[in-house]
């Protein structure tokens, strides 16, 4: 079967799928990646909203047989992949292939873990205990363990971390349940499967650290598809760092505890020095101020370097006293590994500096975490490419600044050695010159202005009354956005406007949108989540406010180790990096507005930089192309025309 007859207007997939209509972007995209699969060649691959993509990698990876690996930016693609998108292709096709999903071990109830957790029966509430007996229940049913399908038990519930395994305290093949492990069988299942979907975390988990699953499906494998790519240098520098977080020293003092009590009841020191680390994990926690904070090695403060030098030396102590142990049970020994591979890693991020890395803290609320990034990933990632021949195609809707992709190519190495990328742009088949209007409003402050805030409700009012609701705020700050939404709910009350008015934060970004979509009228205020991965068509909304391009804040300590480390290489790096990142960014943001082809509505970005400054222009002209205006009334006409258009329909 060709790609011509797959895709024609009377093809495999028209008869299988109610509604399909012919795209020449969709077509032309799976002949370049049928010829990428063919070469074992590498392509960089843009596609806009509505062109199809996902069937435009899917048939020609199926149509040319071998094992494919697909990997996702977010678990809500991941599942569409598997449970929609993948059995439909392969059933208009009628081809053999087998499909596995595989995600990260925290997704699959732990017989062994929740088994101690019931065992010990200590639990923060009364709601918990009840969720690890459902826990228990769903593990006796299912096949996959799989907590997905476990509706009776919310996926963001603490009991989750104690009925599941993680990469440290795993026993592996020593574990008394491997035989019935859930984690062992999805991976045996991907396997055997021809075609494997799981995400950027877990491939780049699994393939630097050599752990057992995704590193054992590469050799076997001819074709890699990374969707949602641009995500990929952001996660790749992750992995390809090294990492150590208080909640791991917390973790590693649970478990100890958990397994104590199970193996070495009689050994009264383990439970003391359980909770002598902890101690010291969360004074090394509450020695850096304030919370969702990033700072430099340099910046932290001395009482940093006294908490960090106390958790070492309980680290070690509570190690030298899991030692004593650990021929006790197969669960000790693991605690007493994980404690010398977290004191490893604590003395290298307290001693060694080395040039190509940046060390830096990160505060969360309840956390923080170590962390040694590398400043330029090509080379290590172009490593991870070499060897056994194979495609590699990287596709997503965001990935070239005005058609040119030299700066994801640079970033991911994928432009020297013996294959450089192929590239491609396939733009959007919707309509976007009736469809959409970008609106730039006039006499805007400088964005660092203490009034900038004021300036950008004062500004989006006039369209948020005259849209009726129905509107994204995606703002690039946690402290804008609420700020926002502060001036918002006093002006909706003072002007007696009776819309919903959302926040995130305000329930799970799932809950929030389902919310969103059922009311058809709601605002939302929202912040960096929001900004990629939402998919709202139809009415429910119609108008996107950006608050100001989202330039990375330049004292993040990456951003600013980068910003040094391209200057002393004579290289402009806020051309180079700062605003194709930010570019990115809004094609992102802006990308939540038309979603279908009926859909209608209006993209306003708020700074005033887009129309001010000389870059501002590379922003907006790698945008789709949508008609342009400055003039506040032809914004608010435009939704009195698409009132028109809907009553005369």
């Amino acid at each position: 079967m060709t790609l011509e007859a797959v895709f024609a207007a009377d093809g495999a997939l028209a008869r299988a799928i109610p509604g399909y209509r012919l795209r020449p972007q969709q077509v032309e995209m799976a002949q370049r990646i049928a010829e990428a699969i063919r070469k074992h060649g590498v392509l960089v691959a843009e596609a806009g909203t509505g062109t199809g993509k996902t069937f435009a990698y899917l048939v020609p990876a199926l149509l040319a047989g071998g094992k494919a690996i697909v990997s996702t930016g977010t678990k809500t693609l991941q599942d569409q992949l598997f449970q929609r998108d993948l059995p439909t292709v392969r059933d208009a096709l009628k081809a053999p292939a087998t499909i596995a999903l595989l995600k990260g071990r925290a997704n699959y109830v732990c017989h062994y873990h929740l088994e101690r957790a019931r065992e010990a029966g200590r639990f923060l509430s009364r709601e918990e205990a009840g969720h690890i007996l459902a826990i228990a229940r769903f593990a006796k049913t299912t096949t996959t363990g799989d907590k997905a399908e476990c509706a009776a038990v919310p996926e963001d519930s603490g009991a989750w971390a104690a009925a599941t395994s993680t990469r440290d305290n795993c026993l592996g093949q020593e574990c008394p349940n491997a035989k019935e492990c859930f984690v062992m069988a999805a991976r045996r299942e991907a396997q055997a499967a021809d075609v494997v979907v799981v995400n950027h975390h877990l491939f780049f988990a699994d393939v630097m650290l050599r752990d057992t699953g995704v590193a054992e499906l590469l050799p076997a494998c001819n074709t890699v598809i990374f969707d949602e790519a641009h995500q990929l240098p952001e996660t790749a520098s992750l992995f390809f760092g090294e990492s150590v977080s208080t909640a791991q020293l917390v973790e590693l003092a649970r478990d100890a505890r958990l397994e104590g009590l199970a193996a070495a009841k009689d050994f009264l020191d383990l439970p003391e020095g359980a909770r002598l680390l902890e101690k010291a994990a969360r004074d090394l926690r509450l020695a850096v101020p304030g919370e969702n904070a990033r700072y430099s090695a340099a910046q932290l403060p001395p009482a940093f370097l006294e908490a960090l030098d106390k958790a070492a030396a309980e680290l070690a102590h509570f190690g030298a006293l899991l030692e004593s142990q650990a021929g006790r049970s197969e669960g000790l020994e693991n605690c007493w590994r994980r404690s010398q591979e977290l004191a490893l890693v604590l003395k290298r991020w307290r001693d060694v500096e080395e040039p190509g890395l940046v060390r830096w803290a990160e505060v969360f609320s309840q956390a923080l975490s170590l962390n040694a990034t590398p400043l330029v990933i090509a080379d290590i990632f172009k490593k991870q490419m070499e060897g056994h021949p194979r495609a590699w195609i990287f596709t997503s809707a965001t990935l070239a600044v005005e058609s040119d992709f030299s700066h994801y190519c640079n970033e991911l190495g994928l432009n020297g050695g013996e294959n450089p990328a192929d590239t491609g742009c396939w733009g959007s088949p919707f309509d976007y010159p009736n469809q959409a209007l970008l609106y730039a409003p006039q006499a805007m402050p400088d964005p660092n202005s203490r009034e900038y805030n004021e300036a950008v409700v004062e500004a989006a009012w006039p369209l948020i009354h005259a849209s009726r609701g129905r509107a994204f705020v995606l703002c690039t700050s946690l402290r804008a956005m609420r700020r926002i939404h502060e001036l918002l709910k006093a002006r909706f009350e003072a002007e007696g406007f009776d819309h919903p008015l959302l926040l995130q934060g305000e329930g799970s970004k799932s809950e929030l949108l389902a919310r969103f979509r059922r009311l058809g009228n709601a605002v939302l205020v929202a912040s960096q989540s929001f900004w990629e991965g939402v998919d709202v068509r139809g009415e429910a909304l119609s108008l996107v406010i950006i608050d100001k391009l989202p330039f990375a804040p330049p004292d993040d300590p990456v951003l600013a180790a980068r910003i040094e480390h391209m200057k002393r290489e004579g290289r402009n790096a806020f051309m180079e990096y700062q605003l194709p990142r930010a570019v990115i960014s809004v094609k992102q943001g802006a990308g939540r507005l038309i979603r279908d082809e009926s859909d209608r509505g209006v993209l306003m970005i708020c700074d005033p930089r887009l129309i001010a400054k000389p870059y501002g222009k590379r922003v907006w002209r790698s945008l789709p192309p949508m008609r342009r205006t400055r003039e506040e009334d032809e914004a608010v006409a435009f939704f009195d025309t698409a009132e028109a258009g809907d009553a005369l329909a």
